[in-house]
């Protein structure tokens, strides 16, 4: 029967006899499906690939807005409502009319934010987006297959927000980009909870759902013509922490052949389930949710969604470390070889804390940080008998003022984001005697446009004061275009390109290398690491970034 909840009704199940709810100009595009995948009539030449798609489930029906077909909204799990709030996710009805795949499924539940323009209630969230170049053949096709996970500080975001025509275009792809439960809807631990739900353990819904995206590709993305023995997974903060996660998942094994991740260190740790079931107490007791038992886990079942992002701490949580799905600490599972060895590309950008160190002072103390004057006392006081040696290497010449060298201090060393760690996780990743297959990049571009630009309000830095360099999300519209800020130069289109065939190259191999791109070599060393730079910048080749970033000063702290 057809899924039925309200407002998937108001999205339209087309009728596939009457195709009432699509234009005649797309049903006469997709028509040749009768006829078998990607066929045209008697004696004719192959046809357009279909826009009506079947599926396991059932047949959806994309649109074709340029050289490429998107299939929007396709649900991958039962809507986890009522009693499936906080579980891990449940297979999706089948339906039997055609449905609508023209329009994305809501995001969900989050707040807007600076950085995030997305606001949504709609529990019923759980949907993927497929992107394809359009002249392919389903029968006979078999391209890689991108799986993207989208980032947002594990609090915000949605699949359909990015553009993957350039990745399928240009690299040949089949690109799907998912949405996951957020917040507390996807990481909310307590105790009541994970007695309801099992093994499985409470807070780990959000890396279940991606899994069971995965479980999705597996069964379907053939029909698009992509490859289900050749998917590669990849994401940008929250997002590659996912990656590192699913990783470390045993229930992830198999699902995926190869990983990338942006700008999140797969050695970074998490909560344990003890310590986020503490935090979600607080949580359960801020929605008025308290007592023991069944009553507590069927309070915050039909706890108001607003109720419940407002509980959440402002800080967040993320992976849960202690259930069935992810029983260890990622960077334990990777240094003692038990993770899901696969091929990876893992990097960061340069300067990724100019977005984070101003959101984390107080406004108050900004403009004693953006005032050069107080740069010899800001670093007395962080760093004592040593501030002389940091000074040294951060020179305030070079940066402008105390706050732009307290971000580039962050952006080297302590914390996930930062190049000294990710050197960690590259290094760990390793291993020997069996080395895998590790390619370590850097984003450089200092002419980026930032995700978020302090020159404007509600900042207004002064300039010069606060150059955000290459910030944390600045390389996203080099393979998702127009994501934010302006474009592309004409520069930056052939750094873009350069990317889309690592990515696209390594999707398809396992090696990024390929023809019409500098030589990549795999890790063996900090200097072997990747920079992604604009030509008139020193352009694409090893860099050392440990050297770079002063990690064996750091070390010394």
């Amino acid at each position: 029967m057809p899924l039925s909840l309200p407002r998937r009704a108001r999205r339209s199940l087309l009728a596939a006899a009457t195709g009432a709810a699509l234009t005649a100009g797309v049903l006469a595009t997709a028509s040749p499906a009768a006829a078998g995948p990607g066929t045209a009539g008697p004696g004719g030449p192959p046809d357009r690939a279909p826009l009506v798609v079947e599926t396991a489930e059932g047949a959806v029906a994309g649109s074709r807005p340029g050289d490429y077909r998107l299939f929007q909204g396709i649900p991958f799990a039962a809507p986890p409502v009522g009693d499936l709030r906080f579980r891990p996710p449940q297979p999706v009805q089948p339906w039997e009319e055609t449905l609508d795949a023209t329009q994305p499924g809501s995001a969900c539940p989050q707040v807007s934010s600076l950085t995030n323009p997305t606001s949504s209630t709609e529990e019923d969230c759980l949907y993927l987006n497929v992107t394809t170049p359009a002249g392919l053949d389903a029968r006979r096709d078999r391209l890689p297959v991108m799986v993207w996970i989208h980032g947002g500080s594990w609090r915000t975001g949605s699949g359909d927000r990015y553009d993957a025509s350039k990745l399928a275009l240009e690299g040949d792809a089949v690109v799907v980009t998912v949405n996951y439960r957020l917040g507390p809807f996807g990481f909310l631990a307590q105790d009541d909870l994970s007695a309801a739900i099992g093994d499985a353990g409470s807070g780990s819904a959000g890396l279940l759902d991606q899994q069971a995206a995965l479980r999705w590709v597996e069964r379907n993305v053939a029909a698009f013509g992509g490859d289900p023995r050749n998917v590669t997974i990849f994401g940008e903060s929250a997002g590659a922490s996912s990656v590192c996660a699913q990783l470390a998942s045993p229930t992830a094994a198999g699902l995926f052949d190869k990983a990338i991740a942006q700008s999140y260190s797969c050695t970074t740790r998490y909560a344990s389930l003890d310590e986020a079931e503490t935090v979600g107490e607080g949580v359960a007791t801020a929605v008025g949710c308290t007592g023991e038992g069944a009553a507590v886990v069927a309070c915050l079942q039909r706890a108001p969604v607003p109720d419940l992002l407002r509980a959440w701490p402002a800080g967040g949580g993320s992976f849960v470390v202690g259930g069935s799905s992810l029983p260890v600490q990622p960077a334990d599972a990777i240094t003692s070889g038990t993770w899901n060895r696969v091929p990876v590309i893992h990097g960061n950008l340069q300067d990724e804390n100019t977005l984070f160190t101003p959101l984390g002072v107080p406004p108050a103390q900004l403009p004693v940080l953006l005032d050069p004057r107080n740069y010899d006392t800001v670093l007395a006081q962080r760093y004592g008998a040593r501030a002389g040696e940091v000074a040294a290497r951060y020179p305030l010449a070079e940066y402008g003022s105390p706050l732009r060298v307290l971000a580039a201090i962050a952006s080297d060393t302590g914390s996930a984001l930062s190049t000294c760690e990710h050197v960690d996780a590259y290094e760990a990743l390793d291993q020997r005697p069996r080395r895998d297959r590790v390619y370590a990049y850097q984003f450089r571009d200092q002419t980026a446009d930032p995700l978020l630009d302090f020159s404007r309000p509600p900042f207004s830095f002064p300039a010069g004061l606060y150059d955000e360099g290459a910030q944390h999300a600045g390389e996203l519209p080099f393979l998702f275009p127009g994501l934010f800020g302006d474009g592309l130069t004409a520069e930056q289109e052939e750094l873009s390109t350069a990317m889309v065939r690592y990515w696209t190259n390594f999707a398809a191999t396992g090696n990024p290398n390929g023809r019409g791109v500098p030589a990549w070599h795999r890790y063996s060393d900090p200097s072997d690491v990747q920079g992604l730079d604009l030509a008139s910048a020193g352009g694409i080749g090893p860099v050392d970034v440990a050297a770079d970033a002063n990690c064996a000063f750091w070390d010394t702290f």
